[in-house]
């Protein structure tokens, strides 16, 4: 991107005086401008046409709202980058935004990846996987799917209709026989090479089509190659043929709201009502749904929808169609970007994120308001959608902000907590020990939020649950020291809950006072006698320990938040513990790759089998050298 950015900043002026002063000197280009408040926080991003022209509007005084009105006020500092388009700018503009989270934006705060249906490419079998986050393994990628639970069963009936692998590469590489899977036909088993290289790759290009919206195509042939086998008498590949046919058409048949005009298309219906809103994205992909996903952007500082100069004619799109607009630059910042994108109101920049959206993909996007026909029904069930959706949500925040207030009340402070971290330890003897950090607030858990920690200290004796929680704590606090040293705005917790009683509130109490960081209240939260709920102690510095009422809503709050960390804790423990279970030796050995843990295993049968192989034997197996089959024996036989 070709563009410059400089900063205007004059102490002496302030507010409107500042921004006349600025806007005499402004080029007449496209760019992105910033307001900065007194505390050098960004108070709005957006982007012009023209810079001069946009920046002498909001200098003429004539604002939408007395919001504008108090952010123009507050303005002590401007900063402007020029572009080569606008369309450069837009995207500049969704970029700042989703980083610096500006107060008077419109801010997307569900930023979580989507899980999408992987078929890798850089093995001679390829693999068929779920994939979340960044397109770094070569392959093809398939999504977004709104859910977790839509991709698992959709590749389980993928495994059934083409007989893909999902293991991974070194579980492919060892096996010496078919694994269950094969068993229950959901893979071909190319491990053990029962299928030759170019019919696996046959079944791999038919899944590709499938993906891709071809699957007409894809049960056709199925459908001939059934009615050849059963006319030559071959039942076993009829029956085969029939099963596959079977498993695809599940996937339509229980899939709702399949289109029959719409292939590739996301659909966007948004619904506000009492100052929030929500925003209900559909995604269509191969002509099939693949889920949705409710998202809640904050609006509460509503977006000056205003145009470079007033518009005297043409559209009145009101807050839904800044709110829309705002969302779709920010949601499509690192998400793919369908064909069709149908919108339930019509937006200021509609062509110009079409234009954008096609230069970021390099193929044709549409975006349009759909009146009539499939389409329109698409976008009238996501708002019936949305409105439900926010419904839920108005519900639930009232009842949290009340259990926040409780909060407040309970451990004495100065306001409701906007970020609450609960932490607790897992481990077994010692082994495997494993810390979890939850959070929670007014929109409840915040699981994207959610980190595990793997003990590293290799001073603590095992069980030390106190060392435990002082490394974890010294671990989160000392990174969100650094990071405000460096001017970073890190999220930092108005309450800290460690699962414990006076030992573990001491530590974490000391832990914070050696960071400089005493000021972040701490409660300990102890378990009651045989670890009853409801008799729950609650220890907090220079007081003595309490208790709640049993029946109290903010005891039930405080429980949830506990087992919630004591969930998540677990969780990481038993995948840890299973990541060691399953661990081959053989991985531990310099010079043993792939091939070479391949052959051992054929040849021996097991890694048990390898260690109690002589260096004799062991030189007999194709690419051992006598170094290394001493390195092998050795290996086993340390002591």
């Amino acid at each position: 991107m070709d563009d410059s950015t400089f900063i205007a900043d004059t102490p002496r002026l302030t507010g409107m005086a500042l921004i006349q002063d600025e806007a005499r000197r402004l080029p007449d280009t496209p760019g992105v401008y910033r307001m900065i408040g007194g505390e050098a926080e960004v108070l709005y991003v957006g982007k012009a046409r023209s810079l001069k022209k946009r920046v002498t509007h909001y200098a003429q005084g004539r604002f939408h709202t007395q919001r504008i009105a108090h952010m123009v006020h507050l303005t002590r500092s401007m900063e402007f980058t020029t572009t080569r388009t606008e369309t450069e700018a837009l995207l500049l503009e969704s970029n700042l935004i989703k980083r610096l989270k500006p107060r008077f934006n419109v801010v997307l705060r569900d930023d979580k990846s989507f899980a999408e249906i992987l078929l890798r490419r850089d093995h001679p079998a390829p693999q068929i996987r779920k994939h979340r986050g960044a397109h770094t393994i070569s392959g093809d990628y398939f999504g977004p799917f709104a859910s977790t639970w839509a991709v698992n069963r959709t590749v389980n009936i993928l495994q059934k209709a083409f007989l893909l692998r999902t293991c991974s590469d070194s579980v492919f590489d060892s096996r010496t026989r078919p694994c269950m899977l094969h068993q229950i036909k959901r893979c071909s088993a190319p491990c053990v090479d029962l299928i030759t290289p170019p019919d696996y790759m046959t079944l791999v290009e038919e899944a590709h089509e499938f993906l891709t919206g071809k699957s007409r195509a894809v049960m056709g042939r199925l459908s001939a190659e059934m009615s050849e086998a059963a006319e030559n008498l071959e039942f076993e590949r009829a029956a085969r043929a029939r099963d596959r046919i079977r498993a695809l058409s599940s996937i339509s048949m229980e899939q709702s709201i399949n289109p029959e005009t719409v292939v590739e298309a996301d659909v966007f219906a948004l619904h506000a009502e009492g100052g929030q809103a929500c925003v209900q994205v559909f995604f269509f992909r191969a002509g099939q749904n693949w889920g949705n996903r409710a998202y809640f952007p904050r609006v509460n500082t509503m977006i000056d929808a205003a145009e470079d100069e007033p518009v005297k004619e043409g559209p009145d799109f009101g807050e839904n169609g800044a709110i829309l607009d705002a969302f779709l630059g920010q949601f499509y910042e690192d998400k793919p970007i369908p064909r069709a994108i149908f919108l339930s109101h019509d937006v200021p920049n509609r062509a110009l994120l079409a234009e954008a959206f096609t230069d970021k993909v390099g193929k044709k996007v549409e975006i349009t308001v759909p009146q009539r026909g499939e389409k329109r029904e698409l976008v009238f069930h996501a708002l019936t959608n949305a409105k439900e959706a926010l419904g839920r949500k108005m519900a639930e925040s009232s009842a949290q902000t009340t259990l926040l207030a409780g909060v407040c009340e309970v451990f004495g402070l100065e306001s409701p907590p906007e970020r609450i971290e609960v932490y607790d330890n897992s481990h077994i003897m010692g082994t495997n020990a494993v810390g979890g950090m939850i959070v929670a607030g007014p929109d409840g858990f915040q699981k994207n939020q959610y980190r595990k920690f793997n003990i590293k200290s290799t001073e603590l004796v095992p069980g030390d649950d106190y060392g435990m929680m002082k490394e974890v704590l010294r671990r989160r606090f000392s990174r969100l020291q650094k990071e405000e040293e460096a001017g970073e705005t890190p999220p930092r917790p108005d309450l800290v809950l460690v699962d414990g009683g006076q030992g573990q509130l001491d530590v974490a109490v000391e832990v914070l006072a050696d960071l400089g960081l005493d000021d972040i209240v701490v409660v300990g939260v102890a378990k009651g006698p045989d670890r009853d709920a409801g008799l729950e102690r609650f220890f907090m510095p220079g007081k003595p320990q309490f208790m709640l009422e049993p029946k109290s809503p903010v005891l039930y709050y405080l429980q949830r938040l506990r087992d919630e960390a004591h969930n998540f804790a677990i969780g990481a423990h038993r995948t840890r513990r299973k990541m060691d279970m399953t661990k081959n030796p053989l991985d531990d050995i310099e010079g043993v790759g792939a091939a070479k843990k391949k052959a051992l295993l054929h040849t021996f049968g097991s890694a048990r089998g390898v260690s109690r192989a002589a260096v004799a034997d062991l030189v007999k197996v194709e690419g051992v050298s006598a170094p290394l089959a001493e390195r092998i024996y050795g290996y086993f036989h340390r002591s």
